[in-house]
């Protein structure tokens, strides 16, 4: 299996691929309030606001919630008081564009229009769960996971109906509304055969229950081919497609959700009645789903890309046993962030040291739609541009967020019509911006491969390492690059001058050091090199017997530098 997934090589552009993400009916709110006129349909952007991104360096579009949305969703926001928003982005209904976006045909154009300006169109699939009132609840009920029997006999179902079927009549349970339970099942009642089911939301077991979603059983065959089915006609469409909370499908995470251990002391409660050994589990589900997902798509639609939404520590797993094209690194985010830096130090070190390509396939971000924004969490200062100019400076795919790059402070919710702040977009931020990160992101062939990557110690103080300074150096045939980054608030002065011990040559396995010069691939017979900062402009020049030793470099809290390095 990895044999086959290591031979697998992305198109350049997925290699270089850098993805922004927009909340679509809140940008469309933007836009109207930008250009002064009504934009509701996805074929109504501007080619203005396409020419920004792309200056900005941005060659892929996240459209967040484009589907056609559950009623049932919204209905609950209304009957809970909520009427200021609408369905869930993840409620979903059908995996249409909807008409309220002016539909296929919309999105279409747009699509067209974006690769003018070399931006691909990505879309979210959610294939955890449905809608409470999607057609598959109504046709095939024994897709879900359910009971005939309450769960819990204090649970009641007297609430309205969110029924948009008459075959049906679908309540959640009336503890929601009144805030005293978690509603982890909805109750069905089938009136033509007054059969009554109660099915699970989904749920991650990491918070409440998602109240406007079911959850579908995995355990079922038809299930997963049906779901794989959805995959493949979305992926003939879309050339990129991020797959929400994947890390809930995967075998050992769906049983112990869903299907814990007979005679286990430990599960979430309302378990108790699907209790199963590995054994049983196993002869319903054989495969990892994801993995059958990646080999149909390999035959299917080879050029889509497939990113996924993947935490609990299996960010490796994605990559290395299921083939997954891209996932999401929150260790980037979170331990710069937090400036937890000798943790971030070994785990670049560990992958550097057993399988480098797993950098190239990370998603890294400041923010996501389910985190703080990117100003909340770093700023927008020096430590805000050293940390982003990190993600564009290393391999893998550099991700940004809604109003990241205006510097806006709103987090938008997956039920928002509109931006319920009115901001205004910070021009100085975003000049800022366009001279310290976008050059970075338009010579992503500089740095989204590892094959020439290496890493250094950095040293201020005699043989101490100095984890807080990360170093690295990259190269291409047409590149050099050096990137240095101080993630701490004091200023630091040091040298780098040889890489940890780490894989040389992924093909043989060869590991082992090399000093600065190697690793910059330096001509012997040159005498001199001239370090040109990226961002700036500004050279230094500096001879090679000077170097011999290290490089030294004095930098400023939270100071990032790229050079170019010529001779």
């Amino acid at each position: 299996m990895k044999n086959n997934i290591s031979i697998w090589k992305p198109p350049d552009w997925q290699k270089n691929l850098v993805l922004i993400a927009k909340n679509t009916y809140v940008w469309l709110g933007q836009l109207s309030k930008k250009y002064n006129k009504d934009i509701n349909h996805l074929d109504e952007i501007p080619d203005e606001e396409l020419q920004r991104l792309q200056s900005l360096g941005i060659t892929g579009l996240w459209l967040i919630g484009i589907w056609k949305r559950s009623p049932a969703s919204r209905r609950i926001k209304e009957l809970y008081g909520r009427t200021h928003l609408i369905a869930s982005a993840y409620s979903i209904l059908d995996y249409e564009v909807s008409e309220k976006l002016g539909g296929e045909k919309a999105l279409t154009k747009l699509q067209t229009q974006a690769m003018d300006f070399g931006i691909r169109l990505a879309c979210d699939m959610v294939p955890n769960h449905t809608g409470i009132d999607s057609d598959w609840v109504m046709e095939h009920p024994d897709w879900y996971i359910s009971s005939d029997q309450k769960p819990v006999d204090s649970w009641q179902y007297h609430s309205p109906d969110l029924s948009r079927d008459p075959r049906a009549e679908i309540r959640i349970e009336d503890g929601y509304y009144s805030q005293i339970g978690a509603a982890e099942t909805f109750q069905v009642r089938y009136k033509e055969t007054e059969k009554v089911l109660f099915l699970y939301h989904g749920n991650d077991g990491t918070s409440m229950p998602w109240n406007d979603s079911a959850q579908l059983n995995y355990l079922i065959e038809d299930v997963r081919n049906a779901m794989k089915d959805t995959i493949v006609n979305v992926a003939k469409k879309y050339k990129i497609i991020r797959m929400d909370a994947a890390m809930t499908l995967i075998r050992k995470h769906f049983k112990r959700l869903w299907f814990p251990e007979k005679g286990e002391d430990r599960y979430i409660p309302t378990r108790e009645a699907n209790t199963m050994t590995q054994g049983e589990f196993d002869s319903l589900m054989p495969k990892e789903f994801w993995f059958e997902v990646m080999e149909e798509l390999r035959k299917t639609a080879p050029d889509t890309l497939i990113m996924a939404e993947a935490f609990w520590l299996m960010e490796k797993y994605f990559i290395q046993e299921l083939g997954m094209h891209r996932v999401y690194n929150s260790a980037f985010m979170n331990q710069l962030r937090d400036e937890n830096n000798t943790e971030l130090f070994y785990y670049f070190r560990e992958i550097l040291q057993s399988d480098p390509t797993t950098l190239e396939k990370f998603i890294n971000y400041l923010t996501t739609p389910d985190e703080d924004t990117a100003l909340i969490q770093f700023g927008k200062s020096e430590k805000y541009f050293g940390v982003c100019g990190l993600m564009a400076a290393l391999p893998g795919l550099p991700m940004f967020g809604h109003g990241q790059i205006n510097g806006y402070s709103e987090k938008y919710g997956m039920d928002f019509s509109n931006a319920f702040m009115s901001e205004e977009a910070d021009t100085d931020f975003i000049e800022k911006h366009k001279k310290l990160i976008t050059p970075l992101l338009k010579k992503r062939r500089d740095f989204s491969s590892v094959k020439n990557l290496r890493m250094f110690s950095f040293f201020s103080d005699g043989e101490n390492a100095n984890h807080n300074v990360f170093v690295f150096t990259n190269r291409t045939d047409e590149s050099r690059s050096i990137i240095i980054f101080n993630n701490q608030n004091m200023p630091v002065h040091g040298f780098f001058r040889d890489s940890i011990h780490q894989v040389l040559d992924a093909s043989s396995g060869e590991r082992g050091k090399v000093n600065i010069l190697d690793a910059l691939s330096i001509p012997f017979e040159k005498s001199t090199i001239t370090l040109k900062d990226v961002r700036t402009g500004l050279e230094i020049r500096l001879r090679l017997d000077d170097i011999q030793n290290g490089i030294h470099i004095d930098l400023e809290p939270y100071e990032f530098r790229v050079f170019n390095v010529n001779f």
